[in-house]
């Protein structure tokens, strides 16, 4: 099954609206398409592990403390952590070629950092 990504609430737009102006198919949710806005770390796991997307975030300082919590109770869809310094063209050539040559299954219980 194809990926799906979820947009955490601090992912810069600019990625999501790069991804999708390039390759329209990609199923890339935004943080308020969903509604994310407010909610706990674990609470945004929850929804994206729901819908079976892998969560993109920039917050590497608590969403992986999270990530792990998360672990302990339930599975999750992942979790890709792109570091804040990454160019958005890099980023959104890398979520790409994520999408292109990985299935869904492939992220389940995992965490990757962007570059990789």
């Amino acid at each position: 099954m194809k990926i799906c990504f979820q947009a955490d609430a601090d992912l810069n737009q600019a990625i999501v609206t790069g991804i999708l102006r390039r390759e329209p198919t990609i199923d890339f949710k935004t943080s308020n398409g969903s509604n994310l806005s407010g909610l706990s770390d674990l609470e945004v796991l929850n929804l994206s592990t729901e819908e079976g997307r892998v969560l993109v975030s920039h917050d590497q300082r608590t969403m992986p403390r999270y990530f792990t919590e998360f672990l302990v109770t339930q599975s999750s869809s992942g979790v890709i952590i792109v570091l804040k310094s990454l160019p958005v063209s890099e980023v959104i050539n890398n979520l790409i070629k994520i999408w292109q040559t990985s299935e869904a299954e492939d992220w389940v219980n995992r965490i990757a950092y962007l570059p990789l």
